[in-house]
C-alpha cells in the first residue's frame, strides 16, 4: 500500500511516500480502506515534536472509508461497513495517511450515507467540540436536540475547525451561540455554520455585546486563546459557568483573577481529547455520529467550513497550510 511515512521528527520534508506492506487486523481490530484523511494541528505538532513510536510513523488522526477486514473477535458483518475513524494514530503507528490502516473496532464509526469528506472532518475537532459542550456544571453530559434549549454559549473563534464544530453541535442541541472573529470573511463563516449571533472582535467590544445578548452572562465558554480572551471571558460568564481552554492560540499561559471567579464559582475547565475521560469520548462519539444522521453536522463552505484538498503525495503541502492556520478543513485523499 502507499502511505506517508516519517523516521525522524522535523518540517513536513520529513515526511516520504512510501510503498509498505498492508497491515493485517489484530484481535479486536478492523483493518479500513482509507477514502480521505482529515489533517490536525495535532498532526504537524506530533510531527516536530514526538519521536515515532516503533521508528517510523503514519501520521493522521482521523479519516473515513470502509472496512476491508476484521481480526479475532470482531463481527464479519461490518466488513463493507463505511466508517469515520477517531485517534488512528494515538500512541500507534498506524495513522490515516495511506490508503489502509488498522484501528480498534471501537475507532470505527459507521458513517451511513454521509460523505466520506464530513467523515474524516469529524474525529478530533468534533470530539474536541463536544467535551467543551458537556464539561461545565449547567451543561449536560450527552447532546441531542433541545439539550441546550435555553443555554447561551460563547465560541471563542468560530471559523476554526473546533469553533465550527462547536457552533454546529451546540445549534444542533437548540443552544444560543454567539461567537466571536476577526474579520469579515470569518463572521460570513461563523453565520453560515449556524451562530446566532457574531461579534467582530476587532470592530466591537465583546463583552458589551455579550451583554447586550445575554444579560445574566453565558453558562459555557469554548476557549481558543484563553492568554488573549480571559479578561472579557471572566466578565460574560454567568454564575457557575465554565471556560472551556482546548488550545493556547495568543500564549501559553494565562492569568486569572481570583475572587471575581470565586464569587460566581466559575470553572476553567482545560480539555486535550486524547486523555479526556473515555466515557465523555464514547458519549461524544455516540451523540457526533446521531447528528450526523440527522443532518445536524455539515462540512464544506455552506456550513462555514471550506474544505482544502490534496493528494496523498501531497501530504507535505498539507500539513504546512493546517501549520500555517489556512481558514478551513485540509482533507488528504489516498485514492489520488
Amino acid at each position: 500500500m502507499r502511505a506517508i511515512v516519517y523516521e525522524t521528527n522535523g518540517d513536513p520534508s520529513v515526511l516520504r511516500l512510501v510503498d509498505r506492506p498492508t497491515p493485517e487486523p489484530g484481535p479486536g481490530e478492523v483493518l479500513v480502506r482509507v477514502a480521505v484523511s482529515g489533517v490536525n494541528p495535532t498532526d504537524w505538532k506530533s510531527r516536530r515534536s514526538a519521536p515515532p513510536p516503533v521508528g517510523w510513523q503514519i501520521p493522521g488522526q482521523d479519516g473515513a472509508g470502509v472496512v476491508e477486514a476484521v481480526g479475532v473477535g470482531v463481527d464479519r458483518a461490518l466488513i463493507g461497513e463505511r466508517v469515520w475513524l477517531w485517534e488512528a494514530a494515538w500512541q500507534r503507528p498506524w495513522g490515516t495517511a495511506a490508503e489502509y490502516t488498522v484501528v480498534p473496532v471501537r475507532h470505527a464509526v459507521p458513517l451511513g450515507d454521509a460523505s466520506f469528506e464530513l467523515g474524516a472532518s469529524l474525529g478530533i475537532p468534533f470530539l474536541t467540540a463536544h467535551r467543551c459542550l458537556t464539561a461545565g456544571e449547567f451543561m449536560p453530559e450527552k447532546l441531542h436536540p433541545g439539550a441546550l434549549a435555553d443555554h447561551t454559549v460563547l465560541v471563542q473563534g468560530g471559523a476554526g475547525a473546533v469553533g465550527n464544530a462547536a457552533i454546529q453541535l451546540a445549534r444542533w442541541a437548540d443552544a444560543t451561540v454567539i461567537t466571536t472573529v476577526s474579520s469579515p470573511e470569518k463572521a460570513r463563516l461563523a453565520a453560515a455554520a449556524g451562530a446566532s449571533f457574531v461579534i467582530d472582535y476587532r470592530q466591537q467590544d465583546v463583552v458589551e455585546e455579550v451583554h447586550r445578548i445575554a444579560p445574566d452572562g453565558v453558562h459555557t465558554i469554548v476557549e481558543v486563546s484563553a492568554a488573549r480572551n480571559a479578561a472579557a471571558d471572566v466578565q460574560v460568564l454567568r454564575r457557575g459557568g465554565a471556560v472551556c481552554v482546548y488550545a493556547d492560540d495568543g500564549g501559553d499561559e494565562v492569568t486569572l483573577p481570583i475572587r471575581p471567579l470565586m464569587a460566581p464559582n466559575a470553572r476553567w475547565q482545560f480539555v486535550l481529547v486524547y486523555t479526556a475521560p473515555a466515557a465523555a469520548k464514547a458519549q461524544a462519539v455516540v451523540d457526533v455520529t446521531a447528528a450526523v444522521a440527522q443532518g445536524g453536522v455539515r462540512v464544506g463552505e455552506a456550513s462555514g467550513l471550506p474544505l482544502h484538498r490534496h493528494p496523498l503525495a501531497a501530504t507535505a503541502a498539507a500539513h504546512e497550510a493546517v501549520e500555517h492556520s489556512v481558514v478551513g478543513k485540509v482533507l488528504v485523499s489516498t485514492t489520488d
